[in-house]
């Protein structure tokens, strides 16, 4: 039986909560849509729940992951406003490619090169966004090729919530 896991994503707009399950052998992690394709987003945990027991299935509580999406548009659109944790980059840059995996329709999320791999193996570090961090910074182009990432990841984001099977 998989497992089923609440991931809560918090916008400028209220909190959300979809449901995540970690890929099974060479399979990617996704999120969970509905019959339709659209992903399936709750307001409130009451709802959550029933549609999980509605579908026989149990979540798994423990270490309930947030993503704060409010503040990854704030480094993509205002970079002059500070920065953000590598942490909730990686986050962000993750759920984008699960999202990305698991929606029917629509565009991928798009293609990745080598100055992407760079920039995501640099981010395991946690000083990729530290101008001190030496090789472990992140180039200009790295910076700007992520921001692109997260910008297109934002947009993905925006149209899968107006498609969503919301409850």
């Amino acid at each position: 039986m998989a497992d089923y896991y609440p991931y809560r994503i918090a916008t400028r707009r209220g909190d959300l909560t979809l449901i995540w399950r970690p890929g099974e052998d060479d399979a990617p992690d996704e999120l969970v849509v509905d019959d339709l394709g659209r992903l399936l987003a709750f307001h409130d945990l009451k709802t959550l729940r029933k549609y999980c027991d509605r579908n026989d299935w149990e979540l798994i509580w423990e270490g309930e992951a947030t993503l704060d999406l409010a503040a990854i548009r704030r480094w993509v659109e205002h970079p002059d406003l500070g920065s953000v944790p590598a942490g909730l980059l990686l986050d962000a840059w993750n759920f984008f490619e699960d999202l990305s995996h698991s929606l029917k329709t629509g565009p991928p999320l798009f293609s990745e090169g080598s100055i992407h791999d760079s920039a995501y193996e640099k981010i395991f570090g946690g000083d990729a966004l530290e101008p001190t961090a030496g090789a472990g910074a992140w180039t200009d182009e790295e910076t700007a090729a992520v921001r692109e990432l997260l910008r297109a990841g934002l947009d993905l984001w925006e149209q899968a919530v107006r498609g969503s099977g919301t409850g």
